[in-house]
């Protein structure tokens, strides 16, 4: 039976600048569990198989219930279920409260933080399993309970059709389908169903041949794919001087950071082994024998179904150039020498990355590929050694199978607002052990120092940073900084004995300094550095199904959170860097109010969709100092969302919001929409105003609560580059619990 562990090492000489605080691994203990604990997980496998079609989204049960055995919480307060808004009162909410804040506190592990899934994509796996298959350790780290699992939810998010999505929400895509089928064969599944009706939909819409780029590029790394049907992706463009604008330094980190193994992988034109699966795969995914493929028109091939970024006018020309003239020039002698100082160059910058990272990677992308870069430079090297403990960082088990997750977790994004969730229902002296775990998981996981030689392998600043997830996953982020200072600033405000002792001062101006340094020329704040370079370049793009991947754009999300911790800061320590927090704060909220659109709403990049940037937007302007009163943008922010709110009384976004840029209605309520509307409200004035909205959005979200007091889980509601969607696992009971909080404390204020 599978259990988690926490904040536990793994493997020789796998390293950690905390003792790998955060980190959460499954284990398989044939001797683990009782017969019916087996059978209870048996019985939820099967009832997801079961329903698959009906609800995509897995409940994280088998998590749940290791903790349930652990903690053996009984939930007291019977549930209440209020048939009208005039029935939600006080005590209602109250009594609502406690009931999710028990059960939520019970999922808290020893070292702090909340675990969960952080999954959605149905590519990451496939992309872990080829670096297995390319470097020969797939028996290595796979046990035959890991690849049973992995087929369990290749098999489980099939699409009707027979194809897979690139996530596990929407249609199925080329990229999905040739990448899952092809992951199930090399763990040595043969014909079934599944796999024959997953090569039917290949073959009937155009073969692996019309793969979008990444798909090109992976297929090629395995065998599957010849290089010559890839645009050139030069690695020489690393060598251009760095004040050029196309200088790779100056991309997105994500892009740059996949790219620069895919680089050297293109300019090796590395083939893994040629099995005799392999060979069989060729003959089951094209519509012609391998060796008749044109692959000069399979270069330019895309299916429809994947085609986000349709090749401009100058892409073609570009590509046309460098495949033409420029590729075969550079392979010539002496210009090829050229090449091999690139591709040496290139491998620096990997080793810098695998070791800055401790070997997590920026995400499990760059990681699959840095790992096959490093098994054909030496495969006996201690890089590849390090790197394989840290595939389990990545994998996820719940009911629906064993899953890849977008990044090695989230732990300090969702701690940070579940600080801030809590604080807002006044029951601190209720749960002050589960605050003060989480008050020292936040400290303990601060970046601490920068990473050496950082401008030279073009790193921001991470001193007194937060990443995303860990500290040893080292990518620092601006507004993971900023809420994790929030966090600490509220906790501040307690007694050391509820919560404990407050982080030191000079800890808090390193994260002040960092936030800073993050700041764009015009006031704003992308991800995890600042905007590099021009967004004329996004041209350029060359993946045609991802959207916005070139420039770290400054987003409304990012500035808003930064904007808040900058002010709360200023409250405490208000002479510290007192003329830049100033200056900041103004840019800052101009950016917000210039973003906003026409009909009140702002877009989200990072959350589902214009609930979440509009959550965002409403509170950045009010910790500006903005109110309903003298603000048109919050005025016009709140009759956007009353116009959404469904006569059930909640809100539900789907994820179509993003792809067409306009809010899409869901076909009912989801329960983290409805909380972010609510929230955007109610700072934005409403209980004060009319509250009568809000009773009748608080009536849904309690009706919506399980028996467990927990929230359910609904689609997924976390998204990037307008092109991803992912799952975060605790959004589900932090951001209703945020809203009913906040909403009773205004309550008890106004009466």
């Amino acid at each position: 039976m599978w259990r988690l562990k926490v904040s536990e090492g793994g493997g020789p000489g796998l390293r950690s600048v905390n003792n790998f605080l955060g980190r959460a691994v499954w284990e398989f203990d044939p001797d683990h569990g009782t017969p019916e604990e087996r059978a209870e997980v048996d019985r939820v496998r099967r009832e997801f198989t079961e329903r698959r079609f009906e609800k995509r989204e897995s409940q994280d049960l088998l998590m749940r219930m290791q903790y349930a055995k652990q903690k053996h919480l009984q939930v007291d307060l019977p549930a209440i279920k209020p048939v009208d808004s005039a029935e939600v009162t006080e005590e209602t909410i109250l009594t609502s409260l406690r009931r999710a804040l028990s059960q939520h506190s019970s999922l808290q592990a020893h070292d702090g933080h909340w675990a969960g899934d952080f999954s959605g994509l149905m590519f990451i796996m496939p992309i872990l399993i080829f670096a297995l298959h390319v470097t020969g350790t797939l028996d290595t780290v796979l046990s035959t309970e890991h690849r049973r699992e992995i087929c369990r939810y290749i098999y489980n998010h099939q699409n009707e059709d027979g194809g897979w999505g690139t996530q596990v929400l929407g249609l199925s895509t080329m990229f999905g389908s040739c990448l899952n089928y092809v992951t199930l064969r090399l763990l040595d599944e043969v014909d079934n169903n599944a796999l024959t009706k997953g090569r039917a939909w290949i073959l009937s819409h155009g073969s692996a041949a019309a793969i979008p780029q990444w798909g090109k590029i992976w297929l090629s790394v395995v065998g599957l794919y010849e290089w010559s049907g890839n645009n050139s992706i030069i690695p020489e463009l690393w060598l251009v001087p760095h004040f050029l604008p196309i200088h790779p330094g100056r991309f997105w980190c994500f892009c740059r950071l996949v790219y620069m193994p895919m680089s050297y992988l293109y300019g090796k034109k590395f083939v893994g082994p040629i099995t005799p699966t392999i060979l069989a795969i060729r003959e089951e995914v094209y519509s012609v024998p391998y060796h008749e493929i044109d692959w000069n028109k399979a270069r330019d091939a895309c299916a429809k179904e994947d085609l986000r970024y349709p090749r401009s006018l100058l892409q073609n020309v570009i590509w046309t150039c460098l495949n033409k003239f420029v590729e075969p020039i550079l392979n010539c002698w002496p210009v090829n020498k050229l090449r091999d100082i690139a591709l040496k160059n290139l491998m620096k910058h990997i080793h810098y990355e695998d070791k800055s990272t401790k070997y997590i990677g920026v995400c499990p992308i760059n990681k699959a590929l840095d790992m096959i870069c490093c098994w054909i430079e030496d495969p006996n090297s201690d890089a590849l050694k390090l790197h394989l403990p840290r595939i389990y960082d990545y994998l996820w088990l719940a009911e629906d199978g064993m899953k890849a997750q977008v990044y090695d977790g989230c732990q300090s994004w969702e701690i940070a607002f579940i600080v801030q969730a809590y604080f807002s229902t006044d029951l601190v002296n209720e749960f002050g052990p589960t605050l003060r775990n989480a008050h020292e998981f936040i400290k303990s996981s601060q970046v601490l120092e920068n990473h050496p030689d950082s401008e030279t392998y073009y790193r921001h600043r991470s001193k007194g940073s937060w990443t995303l997830s860990t500290a040893d996953n080292g990518w620092s982020v601006s507004d993971c900084t900023a809420e994790a200072l929030k966090a600490l600033l509220l906790l501040s405000k307690f007694s050391p004995n509820l919560v404990g002792d407050p982080i030191k001062g000079e800890r808090l101006y390193d994260a002040v300094d960092c936030l800073l340094s993050f700041m764009n020329k015009d006031g704003t704040f992308s991800t995890y550095e600042c905007k590099r370079t021009t967004s004329l370049l996004e041209v350029l793009n060359p993946s045609e199904t991802f959207l916005n991947i070139i420039v770290d754009y400054p987003s409304v999300e990012c500035t808003s959170s930064v904007l808040q911790a900058l002010i709360m800061f200023k409250e405490l320590y208000p002479g510290y860097r007192k003329e830049e927090i100033a200056k900041c704060v103004k840019n800052a909220s101009k950016f917000i109010e210039d973003k906003q659109r026409k009909d009140g709403s702002w877009f989200g990049t990072w959350g589902i969709c214009f609930t979440y940037g509009t959550f965002f937007g409403v509170k950045g302007l009010i910790a500006s100092g903005r109110t309903y009163e003298n603000s048109t943008s919050l005025r016009k922010a709140c009759n956007f969302l009353l116009s959404k709110q469904l006569s059930t009384g909640g809100w539900g976004e789907t994820y179509l919001s993003c792809e067409t840029e306009a809010y899409v209605e869901a076909t009912g309520p989801h329960a983290v929409n409805t909380a972010w509307a609510m929230l955007a409200l109610i700072y934005a004035g409403q209980v004060e105003r009319d509250p009568a909205p809000l009773y009748h959005a608080a009536k849904e979200l309690i009706n919506m609560q399980l028996e467990t007091g927990e929230f359910p889980q609904q689609e997924h509601v976390g998204c990037s580059n307008c092109s991803i969607y992912f799952n975060y696992g605790n959004y589900r009971n932090l951001f209703p619990i945020w809203a009913l909080g906040e909403f009773r404390r205004r309550l008890l204020a106004k009466n």
